[in-house]
């Protein structure tokens, strides 16, 4: 068994060396921006990078990071510095339970209280509405959204964060005396799809979505005035803007951005298939005579990035759960009644969904890469444990007994014996949670952790296969790839002499 151990160990040092290598990214004084998962707060984002960079601040933008509550979260902690949001939101959102920040000092004085500042209105509100396929709207005879509360049989699918929000369908609900509450939630950008498709009736808009002049929709009239106005500005952490002058560029945008001139930026991105970080740049040279730096990256950069960080996400974890669950499999093995809990525990944590998993990993570590590794860690516990246990389990008794007269201890019949015929079984295991972990490392992106799940989120986002391809391919391409290499080695130990 030499042969092969010395080749696993020479496979995990340059894993090893592979992730302590130097980690590309900002400089540690640089800010970090963040953006929801829509394409207006990308564009925004991409502004704000742009302005930064003309200026000679370092800055980074971590893309489509999820939904309010997870960028406001992420402020609040230091992972990022700032990010664009709306007034409404603010309000109806974040301070949903407070009653005294009608004023917008009253509101700056809230948000200073939680170490946050907030700039000046960018120029453009982007409202919440209702809207509904023209024909379908027509046909029905609803106009306002007090209409779409009496009619009977239609079908609502409203976009995942506005099915919790105060300001959406829980406040919509009340206010208009909907007598179903059978809405949907769905993505956003695939309510569109749904809706030109006939499939529902009825989704939450944003006045200055793209799609609501395309589709040709018809906006119902909040008659009874639930939303709010929904003013773009940017919140950012005071202390930052203390050790850091990024206000001045920043307030460039302060008015500078029109509902018309965001309308269209949404299109040129979603309907003209424009990258955010062109019609940023666009959009500052012309408007504010900023020429931005901001530069698309080539297909293979971007190609090679991604894979460098799918796998840091997929060995960092892998080989935590190794480390961890080998000697679990062991004690289970050993210890029957108590290995069974064990057995069961880490099989219940198989059964937890991806993104709740994720969700559940932020207030411990944060955003980015460190909760998606400790998501994933959790996932691979199961079949490694499993699979030392059964491989143990299946040694042949008199082999042991044969140990046991020749005076071997308990700790050398393992590893002499036990272990290496229990090898092969191991790495099946391990082979096992490599492969559901670059499968899972993908939904990581959610939360800013990047790999090969950030084109697909941007891709079903714009509804660019071309981008989805770009994600899904290359993860299934490196599944086969681990797969592959962990059934040569598997051979390699079933041949090997003992």
């Amino acid at each position: 068994m030499g042969g092969p151990r010395r080749g696993l160990v020479f496979i995990l040092a340059a894993i090893l060396l592979f992730i302590g290598a130097p980690a590309r990214g900002a400089a540690p004084d640089a800010l970090s921006i963040g953006s929801k998962n829509f394409t207006e707060s990308v564009i925004l984002g991409e502004m704000a990078r742009g302005l930064l960079l003309a200026n000679g601040i370092g800055a980074s933008h971590r893309k489509q990071m999820g939904g309010t509550r997870i960028l406001w979260n992420a402020l609040r902690r230091g992972d990022i510095d700032l990010y664009p949001e709306y007034s409404g939101t603010i309000r109806q959102e974040i301070y949903a339970e407070r009653e005294d920040i009608g004023s917008e000092a009253a509101l700056r004085a809230a948000l200073a209280k939680d170490g946050i500042g907030m700039t000046h209105p960018l120029g453009f509100a982007n409202n919440y509405a209702i809207g509904m396929a023209e024909d379908r709207a027509a046909a029905l005879g609803i106009s306002t959204i007090s209409g779409l509360s009496r009619a009977s049989g239609v079908r609502l699918g409203f976009s995942n964060e506005f099915m919790d929000r105060a300001d959406g369908w829980p406040g919509l609900r009340r206010v208009y005396n909907f007598s179903s509450d059978a809405a949907q939630g769905l993505d956003h950008d695939l309510a569109y799809r749904a809706l030109a498709e006939g499939e529902i009736d009825a989704i939450d808009l944003y006045s200055t979505d793209a799609e609501i002049a395309y589709y040709g929709l018809r906006v119902l009239k909040d008659d009874r005035g639930h939303f709010p106005n929904y003013d773009a500005v940017f919140l950012y952490r005071l202390d930052r803007a203390e050790a850091v002058p990024f206000l001045s560029p920043i307030a460039r945008l302060e008015g500078a951005i029109d509902e018309n001139a965001m309308a269209g930026l949404n299109k040129a991105v979603k309907i003209g298939k424009q990258p955010e970080t062109d019609a940023a740049a666009e959009f500052l040279q012309r408007e504010l005579g900023v020429s931005s730096q901001l530069k698309g990256e080539a297909f293979h950069s971007r190609l090679l990035r991604r894979t460098g960080e799918h796998l840091i996400l997929v060995l960092v974890s892998l080989i935590a759960a190794t480390i961890i669950a080998i000697p679990l499999g062991i004690f289970a093995h050993r210890h029957a009644r108590m290995g069974q809990a064990a057995l069961a525990v880490t099989g219940i944590l198989q059964t937890v969904p991806g993104l709740a998993m994720l969700v559940f990993m932020i207030p411990l570590f944060g955003i980015g890469a460190a909760p998606a590794m400790a998501a994933l860690f959790l996932y691979s516990l199961l079949p490694i444990v499993r699979n030392t246990h059964a491989g143990l389990a299946e040694i042949d008794r008199s082999l042991i007994e044969a140990a046991e007269i020749f005076g071997l201890t308990r700790y050398s019949r393992l590893r002499r014996i036990e272990l290496p015929l229990a090898l092969p079984i191991i790495l099946a295991g391990i082979k096992t949670s490599a492969v559901i972990n670059i499968g899972t490392a993908t939904l990581g992106a959610i939360i800013g952790a990047g790999g090969y799940g950030q084109p697909i989120l941007t891709g079903i986002r714009l509804d660019d296969m071309t981008l989805i391809l770009e994600g899904a391919v290359p993860a299934a391409l490196m599944a086969i790839a681990a797969q592959t290499g962990f059934d040569y080695a598997e051979k390699r130990l079933r041949r090997a002499p003992g």
